[in-house]
């Protein structure tokens, strides 16, 4: 089951975007559209996609009036093909016409990041390899970035700082390398053992293991030498791979022995999807 976004963060959201999208209103809907006329419309794939962001999607008409009516028709998770009906609404046709492009934008982006999501997942299916995102999301919409990363297939690594020990390579710099950077954790009190070190090569895979790491990053290693390092770690760590990871070529790395391999790509380069809203007035 995927984790839902939870409904303060929705309706912050939602609001934030209303309020920079609409401001002090719509003068063009005002202007034009009767306050008694109703319509209905169609939330529409022009392409493959994988659903994502309805929950935003039903906020942003229901912030605009509670007479909306969304219905969905493929859930978030869903797959839509080129011209599948993906959610219907009717209520009263300004608030449609005003809600339109916010609406539009949220499901565009998530249902981007979820298709890729998707994709990265189906070309390692099978090798026992998990799909990671990263830190590298928008400011302020890591929430919803990470929710699209869960529908489309994939996991979550890191909500934050503040949730594991990852040691990248300028802390090491800075702490004067592995060694030094573990035995400042003990002290810290945490166990190496729950700790994930960033290493660029065999030799710090070496070093790492010796100060008991329990997780190495393998960061811009080849698919050869992944399979290097997963000979020499012997099932003594697990082992992520990251480093420029996009579909098309992941089996490579996840057939070498990789447990985890983390793509930054799903939630900074998803290109969002091509979804349109077709509405007609009903009375």
């Amino acid at each position: 089951m995927i984790e839902p976004l939870p409904e303060e963060t929705v309706r912050r959201l939602v609001a934030a975007a209303l309020a920079e999208d609409v401001g002090a209103g719509d003068v063009t809907t005002a202007a034009i559209v009767p306050p008694d006329r109703r319509g209905r419309g169609r939330i529409v794939a022009r392409e493959a996609l994988v659903v994502c962001g309805l929950p935003l999607a039903r906020e942003t008409f229901a912030a605009l009036d509670t007479a909306v009516r969304f219905e969905d028709v493929i859930p978030d998770g869903g797959e839509a093909d080129a011209g599948a009906t993906i959610a219907l609404v009717e209520g009263p046709a300004g608030a449609l016409l005003t809600g339109e492009r916010v609406a539009l934008n949220f499901l565009q982006a998530l249902s981007g990041i979820a298709t890729l999501a998707r994709r990265a997942v189906l070309e390692v299916a099978g090798t026992g390899a998990v799909v990671l995102d990263t830190r590298k999301t928008t400011p302020t919409l890591r929430a919803i970035e990470k929710y699209a990363v869960r529908v489309g297939g994939a996991r979550n690594h890191r909500t934050g700082l503040y949730d594991a020990v990852l040691v990248k390579d300028n802390h090491l710099a800075v702490a004067g390398g592995i060694t030094e950077a573990v035995r400042r954790l003990r002290a810290a009190g945490r166990d190496p053992a729950t700790v994930e070190v960033e290493v660029d090569d065999l030799a710090g895979v070496e070093e790492a293991l010796r100060a008991g790491v329990g997780r190495l990053l393998l960061d811009n290693f080849t698919p050869e030498q992944v399979a290097e390092a997963v000979a020499r770690i012997a099932g003594r760590a697990r082992i992520e791979v990251s480093g420029g990871l996009r579909p098309g070529r992941l089996r490579a790395f996840a057939e070498a022995g990789a447990h985890e391999l983390s793509l930054g790509a799903l939630t900074h380069s998803a290109p969002a999807v091509d979804i349109a809203f077709d509405m007609e007035t009903t009375a």
